[in-house]
């Protein structure tokens, strides 16, 4: 399974959700958060499918992509910047970097936050770094069994909350 952006920032974030995410248990659709960031992508910059592009390469969609400018626009709801939401849009830039975009740019919107995070082209170092990061996610979906709960603060703000705390209920 080639990883996807989603395992990406997963990776970044609970490598518990990543598995139980590739392996098809999902449970955003139950996230009053995911809910609202999806809310946020849809009304925050209303003019921005007139003007971009979405392009769909095998596992990544990126939604918003100014081919002029060679600038992919990420909205995030959030009330700070995280390090998987730069991870997401940097493997944007390193596939669309194997499909010949070299010098492609990020731009991560928090409409909420009233701020804007730029991520730069990717180095060598970086195209490396993400190579690694794709072994990674893919030694996690191949493990038998699920990873433990991480015990984080950010955990009762997940999706997967309930069902990886259901015996503590």
């Amino acid at each position: 399974m080639k990883p996807t952006a989603t395992l990406i920032a997963y990776f970044h974030t609970c490598h518990r959700k990543l598995w139980l995410h590739a392996h098809e248990i999902r449970m955003e659709h139950t996230s009053e958060l995911v809910a609202e960031g999806k809310l946020i992508g849809e009304t925050s910059y209303q003019r921005r499918s007139e003007k971009y592009t979405q392009i769909e390469l095998e596992g990544v969609k990126i939604d918003f992509y100014d081919a002029r400018t060679r600038t992919v626009h990420e909205t995030k709801r959030g009330r700070a910047v995280e390090r998987a939401h730069i991870a997401q849009v940097q493997y944007y830039l390193y596939r669309l970097r194997q499909h010949g975009i070299t010098d492609a740019v990020g731009l991560i919107e928090y409409p909420d936050l009233r701020k804007t995070e730029h991520v730069a082209a990717l180095t060598q170092e970086d195209m490396c770094r993400i190579q690694g990061w794709e072994d990674e996610v893919s030694k996690i979906i191949d493990l038998p069994h699920c990873p433990p709960i991480v015990q984080k603060s950010f955990c009762r703000n997940c999706s997967f909350h309930d069902l990886c705390y259901i015996s503590e209920l």
